[in-house]
């Protein structure tokens, strides 16, 4: 892969081998970001487990004590009292069969989170092909299937984030902007991090968390040590 003169310079930046502390990380994805855009941060977390057993997935949901920076676009799939009280808490989108109908025959996706009343999963399975391979399915252990609708669109408003492993064991979260600084980027990694630790499974053997980096989105990756953050 080709990198441009301003990657260039911000790799130079970072030491290469060195896995930094939390703290010296977070500066540093800051200082290396320089797109005329305010750059999103991402964590990337390689745990050691096999996702491929049922007993050692790792998926979970958390909010950011600062947000995640972007406005987030909720569909509510709801009957009843509970349509009233999705739009109510802020949702952008709520129904039922007729949004089904849209994603079906329009491939309709302008949103970033949908979320589910038990009773309307029978509805919702319909487009589970769709939603599925696109981490959007509704789910009980992300607090996306819920009667409390309320409460689910104001989570997700306020910067409730869902983590789930990849097929290569990793998982791949944002946790903030740029413009957050170091401080507050510190404070949101920090607690998908103490999440994910809190959510291993009784499963896993071994070495738990095998590597974390962020990196902003057009920055360099920058290795955060593991040993430190397990201690």
């Amino acid at each position: 892969m080709k990198h441009g003169k301003k990657y260039k310079e911000s790799l130079k930046l970072v030491e290469r081998g060195r896995q930094y502390d939390v703290a010296e990380a977070m500066e540093l994805v800051v200082k290396t970001a320089t797109a005329k855009f305010d750059e999103t941060v991402e964590a990337h977390i390689k745990l050691g487990v096999d996702s491929r057993h049922a007993d050692q997935q790792v998926r979970g949901a958390v909010v950011l004590p600062h947000g995640t920076g972007k406005t987030i676009r909720v569909l509510v799939f709801a009957k009843g009292d509970k349509v009233a009280e999705a739009e109510s808490a802020g949702a952008d989108y709520v129904g039922g069969e007729e949004y089904v109908t849209k994603i079906q025959s329009e491939g309709w996706l302008d949103f970033d989170v949908a979320i589910a009343t038990p009773d309307m999963m029978g509805v919702v399975g319909k487009i589970a092909r769709v939603l599925g391979p696109k981490g959007m399915m509704p789910n009980p252990k992300a607090g996306t299937v819920t009667m409390d609708v309320a409460k689910a669109v104001a989570e997700v408003k306020a910067g409730k984030i869902e983590y789930r492993l990849d097929k290569t064991n990793i998982i791949h979260c944002p946790v903030g902007k740029v413009s957050f600084g170091a401080e507050k980027l510190g404070e949101n990694f920090s607690t998908l991090l103490n999440a994910v630790i809190k959510a291993k499974p009784a499963a896993a053997k071994g070495q738990y968390l095998k590597s974390v980096a962020i990196a902003s989105t057009m920055g360099p990756g920058i290795k955060i040590s593991a040993s430190k953050i397990a201690q």
